[in-house]
């Protein structure tokens, strides 16, 4: 009785805890997402599920990936990561201000919701969920129980950005893309920051 209490209680805390993370690296995936809302203000609810969706997979999948193969790439990785997060968002952060500050007043929005935007910036939000993936096989961690429980916190989160952003989109008018550009480079600095300082 006392075996299966305290195998209950761990369980708990396993779940507390990988939940704990999927939130944390759900932040920039949140943060992704509201700048797709404020820039495609007009997206429909198929549209948003499929961002959410490619967004989950990349979260749960580098983690999954990074677990499995961390031990073999983890030290080029580790020296590149920061830098390749930084280089995908800043690139298309800086093209999504270039063309908000050529767009006139009323004009067509670029699709930034095609797929290599999206997996672009899919990569580059999953950069941190790779280096988890590692440390959750040196901690002999459930790797496909918390895949399951991050991908979803991930298309959660990622959901309810969406929706924020469509209301706020109106709101800020012909300023929408220099505004999702900046939120992308702020990301991408912010993820650089992080490893370098951590490192």
């Amino acid at each position: 009785m006392i075996y299966v209490i305290f195998g209950q209680f761990f369980r708990l805390m396993d779940f507390v805890t990988i939940f704990a993370i999927a939130i944390s690296l759900s932040f920039d995936t949140f943060a992704v997402s509201l700048s797709y809302g404020v820039v495609k203000n007009r997206i429909l609810f198929g549209q948003a599920v499929r961002i959410a969706m490619v967004l989950a997979i990349f979260q749960a999948g580098l983690l999954v990936v990074g677990f499995f193969l961390g031990s073999l790439i983890s030290d080029f990785f580790r020296t590149a990561d920061h830098w390749i997060a930084l280089a995908l968002l800043s690139f298309l952060g800086i093209r999504m201000i270039v063309e908000g500050i050529r767009r006139k007043e009323g004009g067509e929005i670029r699709d930034y919701g095609r797929i290599i935007s999206l997996l672009t910036i899919a990569v580059g939000t999953s950069i941190d969920a790779f280096a988890v993936g590692i440390s959750f096989a040196l901690l002999n961690i459930l790797i496909w129980y918390s895949a399951i429980i991050i991908g979803t916190v991930t298309f959660l989160a990622s959901m309810t950005a969406i929706r924020i952003g469509k209301s706020a989109g109106p709101l800020l008018g012909n300023k929408v893309e220099i505004i999702g550009g900046l939120i992308l480079i702020a990301i991408g600095i912010k993820i650089f920051l992080e490893h370098t300082l951590a490192g």
